[in-house]
């Protein structure tokens, strides 16, 4: 396994990341950090599970998220519109304005996420919802 450096690709597993620093936990929710800001491609990605039952409250105002369910069923819900869109397999959603939503699993989701700006790695969500912007570890007091 390359981990990056110069000349080298980067190249990780799912099992690997699990097994360290790269996995985070908060309510809810768990994501495994593949991707991140000291990797230097400009953009993070993760792959998320988002347990049965959750309710998720979230904005990031700080980054753009795309984010592609794999496995499950849900909804996400705008806050601004009231809009609820279906989320199951197959499905994409985007933020791309900085949106203020509800992430809701009827089942558990697995979400494949990719994040600009990238990460650091350990962030979990603020009071508001939102990941702080560079912040190395944060306490994860909402969700």
């Amino acid at each position: 396994m390359a981990e990056g450096g110069a000349n080298t690709m980067i190249v990780r597993t799912l099992q690997q990341a699990r097994q360290g620093e790269r996995r985070v936990l908060g309510l809810g929710w768990e994501s495994i950090r593949l991707l991140l800001k000291d990797d230097d491609m400009g953009f993070s990605f993760h792959i998320t599970t988002i347990y049965q039952g959750a309710c998720l409250e979230m904005q990031y105002k700080n980054h753009l998220e795309s984010v592609y369910c794999m496995r499950g069923k849900g909804e996400i819900v705008s806050i601004d519109s009231g809009k609820t869109h279906r989320i199951e397999e197959g499905t994409i959603y985007i933020l791309d304005k900085h949106d203020r939503h509800l992430l809701k699993a009827e089942t558990e989701m697995q979400m494949a996420c990719v994040f600009t700006p990238p990460l650091n790695g350990r962030e979990i969500h603020d009071a508001d919802g939102s990941y702080p912007l560079d912040a190395e570890v944060v306490c994860d007091k909402n969700v």
